[in-house]
């Protein structure tokens, strides 16, 4: 494979599974590092995007838990840059101990990243992500009393939850300090979480409280970058038709119509697989030459060595 320029984007379950302290997560990120590492080491570009669900969420329950009149809970763009700088702070670290093992000598740094959003994008009109705690009726009731602008919906007879908008990217605010950084050698870590919403208010950007899909803002990036390739890592080292059933097939190089007419018969989930098949649609289509990856983490190195993995093209 030859020197490319690579955006690869990780889910926030990539760094924490059912351990939510700082050092089972740093361990975890250590281990993701050794598989980052080998693009490096193959002379490509590399610049890391990054989820953040499970993160802002437990920051969010935290938040909540210990918010008073006198040290209110911050709002949730502020909660997105909080998880952008913890985990970037973990990964760099990572980044450095292994680049540092395989004698490369690169730096490694975190971009707290605004990613914009129109205002007019009819997901607010419509919010549907959940984000925080559960709420009983009464506990639901004083939330909106604190904050009549929330929305609450009935989650699965679990309680009530606080739902937000979840628009669509249109620009990544420090996209030319990205490049920059690329280009000088550096790697960037950056629109973690889907990067922080923000609106354009005439010359001000201003925070909106909303959560970007890390797999469409991570795209956003790679179009803005012009990089060659946008990775995204999954839990599995193939996107797959009729997943799970006894007619399950794999897809290995993949059209981008090929992938529309499955996606016209619902072949892939709403809340996992079918956003990273439409960023993947996205970036080939909105690139000349760029290539769309999706496989998992650990299929990195069969991927870098026999292009293992769905690759999808124009």
């Amino acid at each position: 494979m030859n020197k490319k320029r690579i955006v690869v984007a990780l889910g926030g379950n990539a760094i924490l599974s059912k351990d939510a302290s700082a050092e089972a997560q740093q361990s975890a990120l250590l281990e993701t590092a050794k598989y980052l590492v080998e693009f490096v080491k193959k002379g490509n570009e590399l610049i890391i995007a990054h989820g953040n669900g499970p993160q802002v969420g437990n920051l969010l329950l935290q938040q909540t838990a210990g918010s008073t009149k006198e040290n209110p809970a911050m709002p949730l763009d502020t909660d997105v840059s909080m998880t952008q700088g913890s985990i970037g702070y973990w990964l760099q670290n990572a980044m450095n101990t292994e680049l540092s093992k395989a004698n490369i000598d690169k730096s490694v740094a975190t971009v707290i990243t605004q990613v914009q959003v129109d205002k007019n994008d009819q997901a607010f009109e419509n919010p549907t992500k959940p984000i925080g705690p559960f709420y009983d009726k009464k506990g639901m009731e004083q939330q909106l009393k604190e904050h009549p602008e929330y929305k609450f919906v009935e989650d699965a007879g679990r309680g009530y939850r606080r739902v937000v908008p979840s628009p669509m990217p249109v620009d990544v605010v420090e996209s030319n300090v990205i490049n920059e950084m690329v280009s000088d050698g550096i790697i960037p870590i950056s629109v973690g979480g889907g990067g922080v919403p923000v609106v354009k208010d005439n010359d001000h950007f201003a925070g909106i409280e909303a959560v970007i899909d890390k797999d469409f803002a991570s795209e956003k990036l790679a179009e803005k970058v012009s990089a060659d390739m946008l990775i995204i890592l999954t839990a599995v080292d193939n996107v797959y038709i009729n997943f799970n059933k006894s007619n399950q097939k794999k897809l290995d190089k993949v059209k981008v119509d090929e992938l529309k007419e499955y996606i016209a018969d619902q072949q892939f989930a709403k809340g996992s697989m079918l956003p990273k098949v439409q960023a993947a649609i996205d970036f080939v289509e909105n690139t000349e030459n760029g290539k769309a990856v999706i496989t998992s983490l650990q299929n990195v190195g069969e991927f870098l060595e026999n292009e293992s993995g769905t690759i999808v093209m124009k």
